[in-house]
């Protein structure tokens, strides 16, 4: 019998234009029994079928999947993905020189709750609601399915991700193969993917495309990559031809597997130096002048809306330190990922940094996340990587 959810009268208006998300204040009823990840249909106040979806509990309280249709069909997942590998393979991801893309990225791929990230023969999943959560041995059969993908091992890791008031205490596991290596290719370059301990999936593969562009910056300068992680861009910008290059981040471990990947793409090379401390601390300190490409990536500073003054201080503060210690005639690459920092305010932050300064400042790029991480027309919320390329005096 299907659970049908039906909402107050004028609440279907975001649903028929395909927004995919139903507030908890928008539902007139609930059915009985309902429990979090069930599949439910959702009607408007007269019973017209508006879509089907999972629910949770929460103010999101149902994630569409397939708008018009009471029941998730049983070939719908093989559908989605089968679209989403299309459309990767469309924008020339899928080669021998790059094996590492984003395949489905929630709602842009019309799998909200979803996160899939591919390294090599590996998929990595990430489910952020408890339906996704259930259906992931048949997410991981599908992907197993894609004709031409040649996934052979599927690595679950979502306790982090899910809600935590769903109480699911995932495990993070192998659904299918096991582990058989970690090393990926991004625009010929290698990479350790440490997706069973590290961040995310293991990867930031939403800024391929930026650090791409950094590589054509770097030529005859001296590079600082703050909150290095992975040391991304610092290999991009060793290829490009920079004279030296510092990588810095609080983390011991984000320092270790910058050196490997440096160590996998450069060995023995002396330009690079790694330090294992804050970033804050490591730019006072600093001397002014020290270096011409300076990158600034860190991780969210406003994981939600209720962070968003604290992190705006934050970008501000971090911003007006990189601007004070540029060399002149440098590039500073500036970004946020707080989905909860739109453009503009991202914008006006690094300005006020950049007015504090007195510095003379151009903006070069506006950068945003890649094409393998798209956004669905119809949820601009999916839209969350803001970036800044920055000429300064």
């Amino acid at each position: 019998m299907k659970k049908e959810i039906r909402l107050k009268s004028g609440k279907e208006e975001s649903l028929l234009r395909h927004h995919p998300w139903v507030f908890s204040g928008a539902i007139a009823s609930l059915p009985q029994n309902l429990e979090e990840g069930d599949e439910v249909c959702v009607s408007d106040s007269r019973g017209n079928i508006l879509g089907a979806g999972h629910y949770q509990i929460g103010s999101i309280a149902v994630r569409i999947l397939e708008f018009g249709v009471d029941t998730i069909s049983d070939d719908f997942f093989i559908r989605r993905l089968s679209s989403a590998f299309a459309l990767r393979r469309t924008l020339g991801l899928i080669r021998e020189d790059n094996t590492c893309f984003r395949l489905v990225h929630g709602e842009g791929d019309f799998l909200p709750g979803l996160v899939i990230d591919i390294y090599g023969d590996t998929a990595v999943m990430q489910a952020h609601s408890p339906g996704m959560h259930f259906a992931r041995h048949k997410i991981a059969e599908a992907l197993t399915m894609l004709p031409d993908a040649k996934i052979r091992n599927v690595y679950y890791k979502s306790d982090t991700t899910l809600p935590y008031k769903a109480h699911l205490d995932p495990d993070n596991e192998y659904l299918v193969g096991n582990y058989d290596g970690n090393i990926a290719i991004e625009n010929g370059l290698q990479f350790n993917i440490d997706w069973l301990k590290g961040q995310k999936t293991g990867f930031f593969v939403d800024q391929r495309e930026n650090r791409k562009l950094l590589e054509s910056y770097a030529k005859g300068r001296r590079v600082l990559n703050m909150f290095c992680y992975t040391g991304g861009f610092s290999v991009y910008a060793m290829r490009g031809g920079a004279i030296s290059v510092d990588s810095v981040d609080s983390s011991s471990k984000a320092v270790a597997l910058t050196d490997a990947n440096i160590g996998l793409n450069f060995p023995g090379d002396e330009r690079h130096h790694t330090h294992d401390v804050d970033a804050f601390k490591f730019l006072s300190d600093m001397e002014s002048d020290k270096y011409d490409l300076i990158i600034l990536d860190p991780p969210a500073f406003a994981k939600h809306r209720g962070a968003i003054k604290n992190g705006l201080i934050g970008y501000r503060k971090l911003n007006a330190r990189a601007f004070e210690k540029i060399k002149s005639g440098g590039v500073l690459f500036t970004f946020s990922c707080s989905q909860a920092i739109t453009k503009d305010m991202f914008r006006m932050a690094v300005f006020t940094a950049a007015a504090k300064s007195g510095r003379k400042v151009r903006i070069l790029h506006q950068l945003t996340q890649p094409a393998d991480h798209p956004v669905d027309i119809s949820h601009p919320e999916g839209e969350y990587l803001k970036g800044l390329v920055l000429y300064v005096e």
